[in-house]
């Protein structure tokens, strides 16, 4: 079983050889028994390449978790929980990664000198299944994608507006003075609706605006340049409301904090990838206390 994932993942049995230490020889003979014992053709054979038959392709995906399975319990009972080595991908939101979790990130590669990072920035969704990440870290509502989600933290979320804006616009002394106003919104929330609480008050208001997006940096910015009211995180803008960029409007109210969460495609992790997120998971819960 072993030999016939490496061979898929190397993509010739001679590169499979080589990783594996043995003749090709050997190799070809241990994947003829394989077919053989199975009763079905796994592999279709060429002078260039090789590939995957339809039973093919199911053995190899099953097989290649029960290999991961059993390698991640060896590293699990050894030296390598304790001090954790290898390459950590992860895709992060820009903003919030460059803001919040930054210094997080760097006080954990100063604990676990074994890993090295490889960050994804960019606002697609990576797909975990078929690319080479770890984790991504996701914020707000989530698809049902069959991705396993562990809450890391959550971030509470404001009004804000730059006192450009204010002085040109008004200042709105409760929420329903906000329908005059141009809003900024979000994609992902429900199209031209906020929602908002006051201790046990809780308000839903039809708002309107031009701009609708789905970068917390991009509303945060136009907010800045006067566009219009945001809800934003209020630990992402604190800079910006000590530069007196923006200032929070309707202070008493909220909006629904914004929960933070890693996505992984097992529930069964490598030590790199464990410990990262029981890092962010504790201190995140320390930044919202």
């Amino acid at each position: 079983m072993s030999c016939f994932v490496e061979v898929v993942k190397a993509q010739s049995f001679r590169g499979a050889a080589e990783a594996l230490g043995m003749p090709n020889s050997t190799l070809s003979r241990k994947i003829k028994e394989l077919e053989k014992f199975i009763g079905l053709r796994l592999l279709h054979r060429t002078t260039r390449k090789i590939e995957l038959t339809e039973a093919g392709q199911i053995y190899y995906e099953r097989s290649r978790r029960i290999i991961d399975e059993a390698r991640l319990a060896h590293e699990q009972l050894g030296s390598l929980l304790a001090q954790p080595q290898g390459m950590l991908r992860v895709s992060l939101p820009a903003d919030f990664a460059v803001v919040i979790l930054a210094p997080l990130i760097k006080a954990f590669s100063d604990f676990y000198p074994g890993i090295s990072f490889d960050f994804d920035l960019t606002p697609r969704n990576v797909d975990l299944v078929s690319e080479p990440y770890d984790l991504a870290v996701r914020m707000g509502s989530l698809p049902d994608s069959g991705l396993i989600a562990r809450k890391l933290g959550s971030l509470s979320r404001s009004l804000y507006a730059s006192p450009d804006y204010l002085v040109q616009n008004g200042t709105p002394g409760n929420p329903d003075e906000l329908t005059a106003h141009e809003c900024i919104g979000m994609r992902q929330d429900k199209p031209g609706h906020w929602h908002l609480h006051r201790e046990e008050s809780r308000i839903s208001l039809r708002i309107s605006g031009r701009f609708q997006m789905n970068s917390i940096g991009m509303m945060r910015r136009f907010a800045s340049m006067g566009a219009g009211i945001a809800i934003l995180p209020d630990k992402i803008v604190g800079e910006d409301v000590a530069d007196n960029k923006l200032t929070r409007v309707l202070p008493d109210w909220r909006a629904e904090a914004v929960t933070i969460y890693a996505l992984t495609e097992t529930r069964l992790l490598p030590a790199k990838t464990q410990v990262f997120i029981e890092f962010m998971r504790e201190k995140l819960s320390e930044e919202a206390d």
